[in-house]
Order: C-alpha cells, then structure tokens, then sequence
C-alpha cells in the first residue's frame, strides 16, 4: 500500500513510499482510509521521527476486515483513533478506539473527531460541572479551541475565547464565546477552568488567572517558551487550584473511552449541533499546501486530507 511516511529530505519532511499492509491483532478492525486530518503537533515531530515511519492518528473510513472479537463489522463506516500509522491506505484500529458513524456524517467532518474532538471533550471534563462556571481557552481559532467553544457553551459555561489575532478570532463568537479577546492578559476576572495550549507566558497567565479551587489544564506548548513565575502568585493566591497535565491517548487508555467518546461527538455532529470547522480539504498525494499552511498558521480550524 502507499502511505505518507517521514522522511527529513523532503521539504515537508513527508514523501510517499510503498509499504506493507499492517497486520490487524485479533482486537483490531483493517480500516480503509477515506479522510485524515492534520495536528500541529503530529507535524512538529516530525523532525525528530525515525525515517520511514507513517505518522498520523486520525482515522475515517471504511472497515475492511473486521475484528476477531468485537467491534465493528465488514464494510462499515467508523472513525478511530491510532497512536501512529494513520496516513496510510490501510490503518490496523483498535476496537476500542473506533466508533460507527451515523449515515450523515462525512467522513471528512469525521476525521476531526479523534485527536482535536476528544481532547476538546476531555479536557473540559476535567472541569466538571459547568453550568455558570467561567471557562477560558487558549488558542481558540484553532481545531481543538473551535471545538471546545462549542462544547463548553452547550455544557452552559460562559465562554472566554483567546484568540492571537481579529482575523483569526472571526467566528468565535458564532460558535459560542460569550467574549473574544486578542492576547491573554494577566489582569481580569478570576476563572473557573482554563484550556492551555500555548504554553510559556499564556500558562504563566493562566496560573495567575485560575480561581480559588479551578483548575488548569495544559495540552500544548505552541510558543515553545518557557514558564516564568512566582510560584507564590499561584499557591498563595489560588488555594486548591490544580494544574492538569493532559495527553489524549492516556486519557483515553485511562478512561476506556475511546469508542463512546467519539460516538458521542459523531452523533453531535449529525444532530446539528457540532460544527467541526474544516477550513482547508486537499488530496493527500498532494499534502505540501495543507501542511505548510497548517504550520503557518494560516488554517482557521481544521486542516483535512481526503483519499481519493
């Protein structure tokens, strides 16, 4: 089959290469891939990954061979997700991680749900229950932050959109955000639950922000800056107030909730009440325009590569 792999002398540090055909465990469905999107964070690794090897960990497509025990049957539609291998032909899927799509649910829109949907869906979780509760994110124009406005307005939050630039804040508040700033600023009211993906003076921002008992959750480090704080001016000024440290694949094998957590946004999704913001679709045989404009950050959402 042909697949996507790493290779440090392209100037995508990506070419295609024929590969073998993974072989599924008798716990995984064979699953034809019809649509995978892109993470920053998959594509600035790929400087430090082995040559040869296929990245990626958004699956949407077809399921060629099912499963010994369990899981979907031959010829249905899933979404999955995978800790590497996805820019493929062929994904070997965990059943755990893999989910029926609803008729109406392309598989485009689909292949936003695992890595950008679920950590989105998780890592507010992690600030209970929401009704009434500040809620803040970083990052907001991007994949994961566009899906997490959405979801903390249905949960009832108020929502507190951070965005790096106005064109990129445009449509925050059509999702949800009750305000959209440019820039995190260290004065303001204090706040209930912060998404943190940008690491360096925005985390240093956000534990100067948290309220008495809230909590901050940190999933990125998009600055690659450092973290410059008085520790006093967290512990002394916010008692009880956490920092949560959040990687989508342990909270899922944690959890075991890989399969209902992407159910349950693929049915939000079909109800009509989850966009999933694909700003960018190309054919992954032509993958340079959509990942430099992902790296630029010229991509307001989510960046796709369709199989055709």
């Amino acid at each position: 089959m042909l697949a996507l792999v790493a290779d440090r002398s392209s100037d995508i540090r990506l070419s295609h290469r024929e590969v073998p055909d993974p072989e599924p465990r008798h716990d995984e469905v064979l699953v034809e891939q019809r649509a995978t999107s892109l993470n920053r964070g998959e594509l600035r690794r790929l400087a430090t990954r082995e040559e040869g090897t296929i990245p990626g960990w958004d699956v949407a497509g077809v399921v060629a061979r099912a499963a010994e025990s369990g899981g979907p049957r031959e010829g249905a539609r899933v979404v999955g997700l995978v800790n590497e291998g996805a820019w493929a032909e062929r994904v070997a899927v965990p059943v755990d991680a893999v989910a029926e799509l609803p008729d109406d649910v392309s598989f485009s829109d689909a292949s936003t749900l695992p890595v950008a949907g679920i950590t989105a869906y998780r890592t507010l979780a992690c600030g209970g229950f929401l009704i009434g509760r500040r809620v803040l994110i970083t990052g907001a124009s991007g994949g994961v932050g566009r899906l997490a406005i959405q979801l903390a307005h249905r949960a009832g939050a108020l929502v507190i959109a951070v965005a790096g630039s106005e064109q990129r804040a445009e449509g925050l508040r059509e999702l949800g955000a009750d305000e959209v700033t440019i820039g995190f600023e260290a004065d303001g009211p204090e706040l209930d639950l912060i998404l943190e993906s940008v690491g360096g003076d925005s985390l240093a921002t956000a534990l100067r922000r948290v309220a008495e008992g809230g909590t901050v959750v940190t999933f990125g480090n998009s600055s690659g800056e450092e973290v410059r704080l008085d520790a006093s001016e967290f512990y002394g000024r916010a008692p009880g107030a956490r920092v949560y440290a959040f990687m989508v694949f342990n909270e899922i094998r944690r959890e075991a909730s890989g399969s209902s957590d992407l159910r349950a946004l693929a049915e939000m999704v079909a109800a009509g009440e989850l966009k999933t913001e694909v700003s960018l679709e190309a054919g992954w045989r032509e993958p340079a325009e959509a990942v430099k404009a992902l790296l630029d950050r010229k991509v307001a959402g989510k960046a796709v590569l369709t199989f055709e």
